[in-house]
């Protein structure tokens, strides 16, 4: 495999996808980019910004070759970083015909891939038959906000290569983006997805006006959850303090930002989740974060009551006014 450094591209159109176009211009002088959307890319090339996300950040588009072709992206990278929605990583992946075998994948998508049940490397690995060494994850603490607004961020790489890991890290820092690395690709992937389900809980709650006491301790019971899942799932040895954990865990739960925390709050407001799909603009990944991971639980059967009470209101359509109240009773 050559140099993870040589040719880098982007595919997925979003608000975090964005971000990390910025965040890698600072460092490379090119990046390839995939977006689905022809029109908005046409606007994108006249703007020189993007129109749909973070349109505050301007872009210099002589520094990026933009294409809705997948295939051209893929065939001119040795990296790819996957930033779009977990439950559209299927069928863009559907559209490829170009041989990723000697690639180097990068994941940065905070969700599990619906229907598969699989974190996303764990998906990569098993179609494309790529050893863990070229498997990578970009996880942390990191609305795209902040990144937009050059506020300090912290990122985590994930790879089983640690020398892979530190040259994506480099990559990815600058004055605004600390990094760091770490060999716990699956124990960042699960957290980032549970991060999500736990953020809608705090949501749900505060669209219920539970306090700023009671989701502190939902907050502190939901490391705790976390934590029970990875020691099973993963057994090796961590700080769940670490922010690729409990910091992720953390903004996603009370930041302003946070989709997954939107979504819950109008939960918790008496929307159905039909209503708030249609009312977001962007996906939050949550939702589908409960279903696979409660699927998943079934095997693993780890107690996991802030999962449960998730799935159990969205899925199950019992009221959250009942689901909340007999969750709070686990807690202490």
């Amino acid at each position: 495999m050559d140099s993870i450094t040589s040719q880098i591209g982007i595919i997925g159109g979003g608000s975090w996808a964005t971000a990390i176009a910025k965040i890698l211009l600072e460092r490379v002088p090119h990046i390839h980019w995939y977006q689905r959307n022809a029109r908005r890319i046409e606007e994108f090339r006249q703007t020189g910004h993007n129109p749909a996300y973070l349109s505050q950040v301007r872009f210099d588009m002589s520094r990026i070759t933009l294409t809705d072709d997948i295939n051209q992206v893929v065939d001119s990278c040795q990296t790819l970083i996957l930033v779009l929605p977990s439950p559209f990583l299927k069928s863009t992946l559907e559209q490829l015909h170009v041989k990723v075998r000697s690639k180097f994948l990068v994941t940065a998508i905070k969700g599990i891939v619906p229907g598969e049940n699989l974190i996303c490397t764990d998906y990569l690995a098993l179609m494309y038959g790529l050893p863990q060494e070229q498997l990578a994850v970009i996880g942390g603490p990191s609305h795209a906000e902040d990144v937009a607004m050059n506020h300090l961020t912290y990122l985590t790489v994930g790879c089983a290569d640690v020398e892979h890991a530190q040259q994506m890290a480099s990559l990815l820092a600058n004055d605004y983006v600390r990094t760091k690395v770490s060999q716990d690709v699956t124990g960042i992937e699960y957290a980032s997805v549970l991060k999500n389900v736990y953020a809608l809980a705090a949501g749900i709650c505060h669209g219920m006006n539970y306090g700023d006491n009671f989701q502190a301790v939902l907050i502190s019971n939901a490391i705790q959850e976390m934590q029970r899942f990875l020691n099973v799932v993963c057994p090796i040895q961590r700080n769940i303090s670490d922010s690729v954990y409990t910091g992720d865990l953390l903004v996603t739960g009370y930041s302003q930002f946070s989709r997954n925390r939107m979504f819950g709050t109008m939960i918790g407001r008496g929307y159905t989740v039909q209503s708030a799909q249609a009312e977001m603009r962007m996906i939050a990944e949550g939702y589908f974060g409960a279903k696979c991971m409660q699927e998943l639980n079934h095997q693993w059967k780890v107690n996991m009551p802030i999962l449960d009470a998730v799935y159990n209101i969205l899925y199950q359509r019992v009221s959250p006014v009942l689901e909340i109240r007999l969750l709070s009773e686990t807690f202490r």
